[in-house]
């Protein structure tokens, strides 16, 4: 094989320390038939138009080149090599500036070192097999998972480019947690009205064509790859007709039966058929098949011997309560009561995750009354309370239906605790002093305690609503110890009977704008009537079966875990699939809405339409006569780019998976893995070299 070594001066980065004369007698000494060619600026324009054109001119069918490091030039000199004619990988870069020229004083060194390496280069590269890139065509319709802020924006983003989406919501709404929230921090902005252009845009806008939403709906599986996924997706029936139905409402209120309304935790009832809420988007009621007299054999009058009311015969109830039906204005038209499960399938180039978080169980610190006592309620609880479309229209109300007049707002629970979760969820202290700022509104009177481990208010626009809790003389901040030991009992210990509650509190630090001022490390109680928990964000609860279709990897917390947590947080380790939002970290609206556009300039640069997928050869490889089948290759892979056919009863890797990491080849018992241009035999001559 003829070979080229084209050593770069580098200027005089390189050539200062390092004598090319020197180092072309040694190295022509050790491999005669090797050429050897010194340049003053190899990536120069002049420097590649000389390496082009000496590489023709001589036939040169392997290039060494000594220069700087191969993050700066190896794709600039690859790409000389193919204008020339010549395998890309073909070539090896040798790095004598950065690991010899400027850290080796000794000139002698440098250059014996230089010489050494060199020679090393030469022996693996004349090993060295030539490589071919593949292109395969790909699919640049996405699904997006998850109908939240980061979901929304990046379907409507990728529609408005032009692409296909499919958006997947296991709710029969669309917008997440924020559209429950009457109001946002930092600024106080009503969150569905906030979210309500981006949901009409996606829903009825320019874009809408392009963007399909499947609410109710799971993954169910997925198989392919990047570029070429195909998901299964299971939906379940809504029993309404989301094309006819005109959203009147006016099927409602002559629904005879009712069930607790998780959209508001369980604080009041719905109908068996209603909105999730007052202005949920998509406008169409739907059917809670649980409690529905028609799939529970009940009756509720109507007309008799009605219709099938739009069940074709297959409802085992037709015939039954027809109550909904008959106050409808369109007719037995909007209804779907023969509507069943079924499995979809969409093809997709990529998978985008945004499929939120929750937050931790406050039944896990019993101390702190959760779901025991009246009156003490998680942060998302307080929040339907405030909205004017939840459970109390808006008025802060205890159990027994008064009016508080004093609060206790409980930081940190669950967070900065190794017994419960270690982290901080960043966003807990923000929508407490908004609660705090609400409070103040709705009961100007309210005595208002902030109980809390730690206080964090990031970014610029947080530190308003803190500053006028700070200057409220009727707020006062304690500093406790450990959250985990506070308890909250009833006043008499009566429990369930209502009335005063005993927040009790180890004190780290004397609180501010209080007569309690006692020393660190004392106890303190405070009386209140009612209770505000601000837990830690936590994963969803659907995230470890969506984490084992997708082969996701999850962080020691549950979250999906990131590429890279600072240059990469937007990829998954698994090639293809995205993340967007408080899937992979807690966040706020604003983080979740801009990673959802990063997960977005992902798709749209990595498949373009009418483009081809480029595959990088430098993957490993499995040789199935001799792989045993022991599967080791699958547990170590750290990007599920390995897989096992059954029916061969071998390994075989994905090549647009793998990142050529070589873990797998490492851990192979019967070496029947090898990693393109990194063979054992390529490293050992490299080795070999090298010690001698």
């Amino acid at each position: 094989m003829k070979t080229a070594v084209y050593f770069c001066s580098c200027g005089t980065n390189i050539s200062d320390k390092i004598d090319p004369r020197t180092v072309e007698d040694a190295v022509k000494k050790s491999n005669a038939d090797v050429i050897f060619k010194t340049a003053g600026f190899l990536c120069s324009e002049d420097g590649k138009e000389f390496l082009r054109k000496d590489i023709i001119d001589n036939g040169i069918e392997a290039v060494v080149i000594p220069a700087c490091s191969p993050r700066d030039h190896e794709k600039t000199f690859m790409n000389v090599l193919s204008a020339a004619g010549v395998n890309p990988y073909m070539m090896q870069m040798v790095n004598i500036r950065e690991q010899i020229a400027w850290v080796t004083e000794d000139k002698e060194k440098a250059a014996a070192k230089a010489i050494n390496y060199i020679n090393a280069a030469i022996s693996r590269v004349m090993l060295q097999e030539p490589l071919e890139k593949r292109e395969i065509d790909i699919c640049s319709d996405a699904v997006v998972v998850g109908a939240g802020p980061a979901g929304l924006k990046a379907a409507l983003s990728l529609a408005e480019a032009g692409r296909k989406v499919t958006v997947v919501e296991k709710s029969p709404t669309i917008g997440g947690l924020p559209v429950r929230y009457e109001e946002i921090f930092p600024n106080m902005e009503c969150g569905p009205c906030m979210l309500e252009p981006i949901m009409g845009e996606a829903l009825h806008g320019n874009a809408s064509g392009n963007i399909e939403f499947l609410t109710l709906s799971e993954i169910e599986g997925v198989v392919g790859s990047y570029g070429n996924f195909t998901v299964k997706i299971r939906r379940s029936p809504r029993y309404v007709d989301t094309e006819k139905c005109i959203g009147c409402a006016e099927c409602i209120a002559p629904c005879p039966v009712s069930s607790k309304n998780p959209f508001n935790c369980g604080m009041n009832d719905r109908k068996a058929i209603d909105f999730s809420f007052a202005g949920a988007l998509p406008n169409v009621p739907y059917v809670n098949a649980g409690v529905c007299l028609r799939f529970n054999g009940g009756e509720g009058g109507g007309k008799e011997n009605a219709g099938d009311a739009g069940d074709n015969g297959d409802n085992e109830n037709a015939g039954l309560c027809r109550l909904c039906i008959d106050a409808c204005p369109v007719g037995e038209e909007a209804f779907k009561f023969g509507e069943k499960e079924e499995i979809l399938e969409r093809n997709a180039g990529s998978i985008i995750l945004a499929t939120g978080s929750s937050l931790y169980d406050c039944r896990n610190i019993p101390s702190l009354g959760y779901a025991k006592i009246p009156d003490v309620y998680n942060s998302i609880e307080f929040e339907r309370m405030l909205a004017s479309n939840g459970p109390t229209e808006g008025s802060i109300k205890t159990a027994d239906g008064g009016e508080p007049q004093s609060f206790a707002i409980v930081h940190c629970v669950g967070s900065l605790d190794k017994n419960h979760k270690d982290y901080c969820s960043g966003i807990c202290c923000e929508y407490a002093f908004k609660f705090n700022h609400i409070i103040r509104n709705k009961i100007p009177s309210a005595k208002i305690y902030h109980l809390y481990k730690e206080m964090v208010i990031p970014g610029k626009e947080s530190g308003g609503l803190y500053e006028h809790a700070v200057e409220d003389k009727n707020t006062v901040f304690i500093r406790v110890s450990d959250i985990n030991g506070m308890t909250v009992k009833e006043e008499g210990n009566k429990e369930g009977e209502g009335g005063k509650k005993i927040v009790s509190y180890g004190l780290l630090r004397s609180a501010r704008n209080s007569d309690h001022y006692c020393a660190s490390g004392d106890n303190g109680n405070i009386s209140v009537d009612l209770v505000i928990l601000c837990p830690a964000v936590v994963p969803g609860k659907d995230m470890d079966k969506l984490a084992g279709i997708l082969e996701v990897v999850k962080d020691k917390n549950g979250f999906f875990e990131e590429l890279h947590g600072r240059t990469d947080a937007g990829r998954s380790k698994i090639k293809g699939v995205y993340l967007a939002g408080t899937c992979h970290s807690p966040m706020d609206i604003k983080e979740a809405m801009s990673e959802g556009m990063a997960a977005v300039g992902y798709v749209l640069s990595g498949l373009v339409v009418g483009r081809k997928l480029s595959i990088d050869p430098l993957s490993a490889v499995v040789n199935q006569d001799i792989c045993s089948g022991c599967k080791v290759c699958i547990g170590v892979c750290p990007y599920k780019a390995v897989s096992f056919d059954e029916e061969k009863g071998s390994s075989s890797v994905n090549e647009l998976l793998c990142q050529g990491c070589g873990t797998c080849v490492a851990a192979c018992p019967s070496s029947a893995i090898k990693a393109n241009q990194f063979t054992n035999e390529e490293i050992f001559a490299e080795i070999g070299i090298m010690t001698a």
